[in-house]
């Protein structure tokens, strides 16, 4: 906070305000008007499903860190957008979430979000409302998946590719409904996407690609979202030699080697090495965390 009041002086002075966007925006000007304070304009914006999902896991993790009810009356509460305001649409099996209350968007891993979101909150409330819905998702998500274990980031014909990273959401959501709610209907659809995924978007020497079909752009979510797929599908171990290859590929080819940040995308051509804060620092960090936690894991059941 000091190197704030130094780098900022005339905001101080002048009480100039501090624009508060909600989530880690909303965070850091809470705690830099209480330690300086200025005047807070609010900014309201659109709230997106795949927003919502990942502040409920964290409200779940404080709670279960610190036993706090608030934090999980707020993280049950916020089931009430997903129930309540997001847009179903209707499938041969089950249902679909739209993105965002605004549109009808057909995605496949913001619903299976929805369904992890709202099986854990049923894994504390025991809501068989939550678990009926989150099922029901899961149910027609799986049923898009295509024979070889692939699925299409959408169904509108603009959303025809299938891309590394949240081939690796879907996994990873369709397995955390799994142990929440405890069913184990979907293990099928997950050892084949599973498999597709090992086999499809990493290459013998590391490198990490975008789509299942093309290289570029290497963007770093793709290693990042790497690490935590296979740790949540407990296919850590099994898959250690190919992801210390793919991590040591993005750190020599993507982490800048002055100032340490990671960048955005390689491209053929002209590479974007913006350090963007969520896509890429927060994610590279989210993504090691679960290596680090992984390693530990294994040292403890060999003796170390």
């Amino acid at each position: 906070m000091q190197a704030f009041r130094r780098r900022y002086p005339s905001q101080q002075r002048q009480g100039a305000g501090c624009r508060s966007v909600g989530g880690l925006g909303g965070a850091v000007a809470e705690l830099l008007v209480k330690e300086c304070p200025v005047a807070v304009e609010m900014v309201g914006i659109a709230d997106k499903f795949t927003e919502t999902a990942l502040d409920h896991d964290s409200l779940m993790d404080a709670y279960d860190c610190t036993k706090n009810e608030q934090y999980l009356q707020s993280a049950l509460s916020s089931c009430n957008f997903v129930i309540n305001d997001l847009n179903r649409t209707q499938k041969r099996k089950g249902l679909i979430f739209s993105y965002s209350p605004l549109d009808n968007m057909r995605v496949y891993n913001a619903s299976l979000l929805g369904s992890r979101m709202l099986a854990r909150a049923y894994s504390y409330s025991r809501n068989e409302k939550l678990l009926e819905l989150a099922r029901e998702s899961v149910i027609a998500c799986t049923d898009a998946q295509r024979e070889d274990g692939s699925w299409l980031f959408g169904e509108d014909e603009v959303q025809n590719w299938v891309d590394s990273f949240h081939t690796g959401f879907n996994l990873e959501s369709i397995s955390e409904y799994q142990a929440y709610s405890g069913d184990t209907t979907f293990n099928e659809n997950i050892r084949r996407g599973t498999t597709y995924y090992l086999n499809n978007f990493f290459l013998k020497n590391g490198i990490p690609k975008y789509y299942d079909n093309e290289i570029y752009p290497i963007d770093i979510h793709c290693p990042a979202q790497f690490v935590v797929t296979l740790s949540r599908l407990n296919k850590f171990s099994e898959n250690i030699h190919l992801i210390d290859k793919v991590l040591v590929w993005t750190v020599e080819n993507m982490q800048d080697k002055k100032e340490g940040y990671f960048y955005y995308q390689l491209k053929k051509t002209k590479s974007s090495k913006i350090p963007y804060i969520r896509w890429g620092q927060a994610w590279m960090l989210y993504g090691m965390s679960f290596y680090l936690l992984e390693k530990k894991k294994d040292e403890k059941n060999n003796g170390g």
